[in-house]
């Protein structure tokens, strides 16, 4: 669909109000909408919305000869910003879906811009705030342009105030709409846009505080928002403020971003359709996490949401999917001890990774017939004789596959991997009995998914590090030096 900001200056319409628009009569329940639509006959039009930072289709309406329809259902629609589409799907116009749902809509394709709307209170304040902020638009397009042509340092200035004050008006206009409207949808709207605004530096004891103006943000930053308004995710910017808040104003750190995130789905609880899109967006965002370490956050929200009945939210296969991932990443996170390897190595003598002593133990599990494997494992055997053996680091390092011993033998030879490694595998013997004994297998307390999988263990055999670069693992050792 080809789409506009909704809230740019240069709005897509200006809803207008006419005598002679027929209002419906105002049920108590669902949402009845009579469009004309000229010229469209014979035809479908569709009635969309923004979810996220998608968009969707919610409904359908039969464009009959006089290029009349309705758009009818017999539950309320949610609230927030909602778009008329064309028979080819292509946004027509957008329109504001308020509380009041009994309302009606005469257009034009040719004048998309003179949509007139009649019934809703919503659309009646943003017709308002239309044509105050178009024309306010327009002038601030005008001081860029000559700001831009300024030829002295005085006309710059003169016009860069210009620009300030009318900026300031258009926003104390938002202001206003939220503090006598605040009910209403747009001042709902106007505060999921909204950005603090950072005060000066201030100074305290003789010293500046230039931490102040980023802990004002974030304290204000969600001002006048509700978490459990479900009208949040039929807007096109509240996922998007949301991202930039997590981007810029909390901690990578795990434990500060459960924080966030547990305040959050609290709030959001008795929303219908918000709580559960913040979970799946936190489930999809931490159980595959940007930094090591942040799927403890996945953990979190498995052990305190999905294991406490939230898997209902889920249907059959994502459920399976989202079990068996928490319970992988339980067994590996940060600081924990790495889950037991009593493998055989490739003379056939059982090994195991608590009997190798070591400062620090790198783990890799890889496959001999793995593409990327075949690249990184003379990689890593070449940082290990330049560099860790030197350092007390040992590599354990594991195929994963019982049935490759031929490939793996011979990779290890044409690439003379280092002789001082431990190479070693599990037998199909060892895991048929894992498997009857109901004995999680090691693929699942690693969580290996895909390869190769590397773990850096301290002297202890405690987790330190997991799936970083050959690069970032080497700094770590060498940090902890």
């Amino acid at each position: 669909m080809r789409y506009k900001s909704f809230f740019s200056f240069c709005l897509l319409f200006v809803v207008a109000t006419a005598a002679s628009a027929q209002v419906p009569k105002t049920v108590s329940k669902g949402y009845k909408i009579p469009i004309t639509i000229t010229p469209l006959k014979n035809t479908k039009v569709y009635l969309g919305s923004y979810f996220g930072k998608s968009m969707t289709l919610v409904d359908s309406a039969k464009i009959d000869a006089n290029s009349k329809g309705v758009f009818q259902g017999a539950k309320k629609l949610t609230g927030g910003i909602y778009f008329v589409v064309s028979p080819n799907y292509t946004i027509l116009f957008e329109l504001l879906m308020d509380a009041q749902q009994q309302f009606s809509i005469v257009a034009d394709t040719a004048q998309k811009e003179k949509a007139i709307i009649a019934g809703s209170p919503d659309n009646d304040i943003f017709k308002q705030y239309s044509i105050f902020s178009i024309e306010k638009g327009k002038l601030l397009q005008q001081l860029e342009a000559a700001f831009k042509a300024a030829s002295n340092p005085a006309d710059s200035a003169r016009i860069r105030e210009q620009i300030i004050k009318t900026d300031k008006e258009l926003r104390a206009y938002q202001e206003n709409i939220i503090k006598t409207k605040p009910q209403s949808l747009l001042a709902m709207l106007f505060s999921a846009m909204k950005r603090p605004t950072p005060p000066p530096i201030p100074v305290v004891k003789g010293k500046p505080d230039s931490t102040y103006p980023y802990y004002f943000v974030k304290n204000h930053y969600w001002d006048g928002i509700s978490f459990n308004d479900d009208r949040l995710l039929r807007t096109p910017f509240f996922e998007p403020k949301l991202d930039e808040y997590y981007k810029n104003y909390v901690s990578p750190n795990p434990d500060s971003i459960i924080q966030e995130v547990k305040m959050m789905l609290l709030y959001a609880r008795t929303g219908k359709e918000i709580y559960p899109y913040l979970l799946t967006k936190f489930t999809n965002k931490y159980m595959t996490p940007e930094f090591m370490g942040q799927d403890k956050v996945f953990v979190y929200l498995f052990e305190n949401f999905y294991a406490k009945g939230d898997t209902i939210l889920l249907n059959p296969a994502s459920r399976k999917t989202v079990t068996e991932r928490a319970y992988s990443l339980m067994a590996n996170q940060l600081g924990n001890p790495a889950p037991m390897l009593d493998l055989t190595d490739t003379s056939g003598k059982a090994v195991s990774l608590y009997a190798q002593k070591s400062p620090f133990t790198l783990v890799v599990f890889w496959d001999p017939n793995c593409g990327h494997c075949k690249e990184e494992l003379p990689r890593i055997d070449s940082m290990y004789k330049a560099k860790w053996k030197a350092k007390g680091l040992m590599v354990f390092s594991v195929n994963i596959y019982e049935n490759e011993i031929l490939a793996w033998k011979q990779f290890l030879k044409e690439k003379n991997i280092s002789k001082e490694w431990v190479q070693a595998y599990q037998t199909k013997e060892a895991r048929d009995a894992e498997q009857k004994a109901g004995v999680p297998n090691y693929r699942q307390l690693y969580d290996i998914f895909k390869t190769p999988t590397l773990y850096l263990l301290d002297k202890d055999k405690r987790i330190m590090a997991k799936q970083l670069t050959i690069e970032q693992f080497d700094a770590l050792i060498e940090a902890k030096q």
